[in-house]
């Protein structure tokens, strides 16, 4: 077995309850793959003592930070995330100078094999945005800490602000230089490849896909915010959402969460195996498991493979993907066009360039 790295780290941040469920998975799918490098964590004050206890079981530190937020509403609503100015925060980990080098994961990523030679690469490396491959995507990356960039980047924000509103206009500003300097800085799309099926290259990922080693959920809807049916062990998307993700790696990340980090939880908080109802949202977050009174349930049917098919020419005429279905969707985009709906993959092929979700 390999030695412990004492000082490099994978590094994540979470401004709420909602999203250590996601840094918990991002811990234990690092233990999984063997990763000899520390664990470490950035939590903002609103993050609750039961789930930090939690978090403390699988970070080997835990850092407490004051919430830094944009407040760009202009840049923001470019996105139409707003919400995302608070990961300004993200750059608190330049402060974490106990560590040589570190690697930052989203807690919105999921680790699918060791990446423990993203160590090998310098700053700034990262994957290019597969919305604008000029910018590097700030969901992965390496860096180094320093208090001297921390402070740059400190700087930056306040006389240059961030393009986006958000952390990745900023470091993209910061680290301008990513896209032209030194092309070993940039990370192959594999460790960092969006779920969502809007973004994909469908012929490169069936060539590729078996290489992928992290999966990034970019956009409003995450893992943690589908219902898991305990009795029937089907996932269900929010009523709200356009299920966009690739249903294997939704599944992957609640594998995890039930084999792995629920059991823990359940341990710690005394409740039974095989909760059902509200369980966790009681005292961690909303994550929701269901008995399965309520919800549709996920068809579990890859929207990869429904969009395969369409280019295949395998269409459900009679279906999803027939004359008066797509019609109607073109019809509702018209007469309201802030709104987004799920789309059979003949209209999804045709307008997701259109339809693209912001990155956190």
């Amino acid at each position: 077995m390999a030695s412990k790295v004492e000082d490099q780290a994978f590094v994540t941040l979470v401004t709420n309850d909602k999203y250590a469920y996601g840094a918990l998975v991002v811990g234990q799918s690092l233990r999984d793959v063997g990763t000899t490098r520390q664990l470490a964590i950035l939590v903002t004050p609103q993050v609750t003592q039961p789930m930090r206890r939690q978090l403390s079981f699988m970070f080997d530190y835990i850092h407490e930070v004051n919430p830094l937020d944009s407040n760009d509403e202009a840049h923001l609503a470019l996105l139409t995330r707003p919400e995302l100015g608070i990961t300004f925060s993200k750059i608190y980990c330049w402060q974490l100078t106990q560590y040589s080098k570190c690697v930052f994961l989203d807690a919105d990523t999921l680790i699918l094999q060791n990446v423990d030679d993203l160590f090998d690469r310098e700053e700034l490396s990262a994957v290019a945005d597969a919305g604008w491959p000029d910018c590097f995507n700030s969901g992965v990356f390496v860096f180094r800490p320093s208090n001297e960039t921390y402070r740059g980047l400190l700087q930056c924000a306040v006389t240059q602000g961030s393009f986006d509103g958000g952390d990745q206009g900023l470091l993209n500003t910061f680290f301008s230089g990513w896209a032209t300097s030194d092309i070993s800085r940039h990370i192959p799309f594999v460790y960092n490849m969006t779920s969502s099926t809007s973004y994909s290259y469908l012929p490169a990922f069936v060539r590729f896909g078996n290489d992928v080693k992290i999966v990034h959920f970019i956009g409003r809807t995450k893992p943690w915010m589908f219902r898991y049916n305990t009795q029937t062990r089907v996932l269900s998307p929010p009523p709200d959402s356009s299920v966009a993700h690739d249903f294997k790696y939704v599944q992957a990340w609640w594998n995890i969460f039930l084999t792995k980090v629920m059991p823990r939880i359940e341990q710690e908080q005394s409740l039974p195996q095989g909760i059902t109802g509200i369980g966790l949202a009681d005292s961690m977050g909303e994550l929701r498991l269901s008995d399965g009174s309520e919800g549709q349930p996920w068809s579990s049917g890859s929207p990869r493979a429904s969009q395969h098919a369409w280019e295949r020419g395998q269409i459900d005429y009679q279906g999803s993907d027939s004359f008066d279905s797509i019609m109607s969707h073109i019809h509702q985009v018209i007469s309201n066009p802030n709104t987004t709906i799920a789309a059979s993959p003949s209209t999804s092929l045709s307008s997701s360039a259109d339809n693209k979700e912001a990155e956190s």
